[in-house]
């Protein structure tokens, strides 16, 4: 009896174990979506990813890309992530229509498995700089620098470096099935699950070791993009750092030419400060910023200073330049667009010619209520008007009034001045 009693309280607690243990031991795949220009916001995102997913001792990150390229600078610091990881990472270029061009290429490239769905495509990795323009030299010694950089990608993950090399000189392109051909990439797969499961028992190399992944059934935990994140990433849109310069423009001139409205100071400094924060991740040309400049400055020129619309004209070619020039890339990505840039020219040039200059109009024109208001105004001695005072009949009212010279009664005056209840006056035509 005590035997059996023994081997019952065993087996009810290796049954009571067992699942725990077995919880501990299970693990989840991180997965991630990067859709967009590979920028500073995107490179930040996917690198907290990867950090959490080896905090939480994850079996694997799945990076679903699908970007047109992006910055230089990004690029390489997610690369370091990814190469740095425990745990390894997966690049999958998806969904169909997806592509991972110019530093897409080199993030696919640096992973631990490469994968694509059908109706993808992979290359043309010309890198893109930040700030300046490069002239052939430097060009050309930025283009040496990416093409060993990619070659020793590939050649680190096992994959074609010749072809990885070409991607950035040659600008070649591959859909997923030549990928898979010409080793750029490990599996081809249309659905996520069945990538995990075909995965299942790959062996890969991490910097913490081989890792044979279990990745078959495993459960999918998704991480979207923080606001902050999602913030970041919308403001480093070239077209919305563009519209959120003019914008700042704006706000601030509303505040100098009527000080005390706040809100639009306030507004417009908060505009300018995420502007010029989104340059800073951009491919900018300072000519062409300084350009938008001038042109601001001539419209508002404009408005004070009769040219017959030649500084409007000035305006309008330096703005319409300034805006071509502004972000300078080979990629159209990072590039304005057209159909932003003209009507935001036009409206421009209307805002500060037209809307300032009625503006400026008014503030000009004389005062017709208030003391101010009877300066200058015409009326008719109703007494004899000496330095000691008499009244005279202005828009149907009598008014206490003196003069410097001697008024006789029914005269016509103008109005010099107004103190207080009494009004200076001389006569018409002097």
């Amino acid at each position: 009896m005590l035997k059996r009693t023994l081997a019952f309280l065993t087996f009810l607690s290796l049954s009571l174990t067992m699942p725990l243990f077995s919880q501990e031991q299970k693990r989840d795949v991180l997965v991630i979506t990067v859709n967009g220009v590979i920028n500073p916001a995107s490179s930040e995102y996917i690198g907290k990813s990867i950090k959490r997913a080896n905090e939480q001792k994850s079996e694997a990150v799945v990076i679903e890309l699908d970007t047109p390229g992006g910055l230089d600078t990004s690029m390489r610091d997610i690369v370091k992530n990814i190469i740095g990881s425990e745990v390894p990472v997966i690049v999958y270029v998806s969904p169909s229509g997806a592509r991972a061009a110019s530093a897409g290429v080199f993030i696919t490239l640096a992973a631990h498995v490469a994968a694509m769905s059908h109706g993808t495509n992979i290359g043309s990795a010309h890198p893109v700089g930040v700030g300046e323009k490069m002239d052939k030299v430097m060009s050309e010694k930025v283009t040496n620098d990416a093409a060993a950089y990619v070659k020793s990608l590939a050649e680190r993950t096992g994959r074609n470096s010749k072809w990885a090399e070409d991607a950035v000189r040659k600008s070649v392109s591959a859909t997923e099935d030549e990928a898979l051909k010409l080793k750029i990439i490990d599996f081809v797969s249309d659905d996520l699950n069945i990538l995990l499961s075909t995965i299942d028992g790959k062996k890969v190399k991490t910097v913490a070791g081989e890792r044979i992944l279990k990745t078959a059934h495993i459960n999918v935990v998704r991480e979207e993009m923080s606001l902050r994140h999602k913030i970041l990433n919308f403001i480093t849109d070239p077209n919305v750092a563009y519209m959120l310069m003019l914008l700042g423009f704006y706000g601030l001139f509303f505040e100098l030419t009527n000080p005390g409205a706040i809100f639009p100071g306030v507004i417009g400094g908060i505009f300018l400060i995420l502007a010029f924060y989104a340059f800073q991740t951009l491919p900018v040309n300072y000519a062409g910023l300084l350009l938008i400049i001038l042109a601001i400055i001539l419209f508002i020129l404009e408005i004070k200073i009769i040219s017959h619309g030649v500084l409007t004209i000035g305006g309008v070619i330096s703005m319409l330049l300034g805006s071509l020039m502004l972000f300078d890339s080979p990629g159209p990505f990072m590039k304005l667009s057209l159909a932003l840039i003209l009507p935001a020219v036009v409206m421009t040039a209307l805002f500060f010619t037209i809307v300032l200059g009625l503006v400026y109009k008014a503030y000009k024109r004389k005062p017709v209520t208030g003391s101010e208001g009877l300066v200058g105004l015409e009326g008719i001695a109703n007494t004899d008007i000496t330095k000691n005072g008499g009244m005279v009949l202005l828009h149907g009212e009598i008014w206490s009034a003196y003069s410097d010279d001697t008024i006789a009664k029914d005269e016509r005056v103008v109005v010099e001045s107004v103190s207080g209840l009494k009004i200076k006056v001389k006569k018409m035509g002097e």
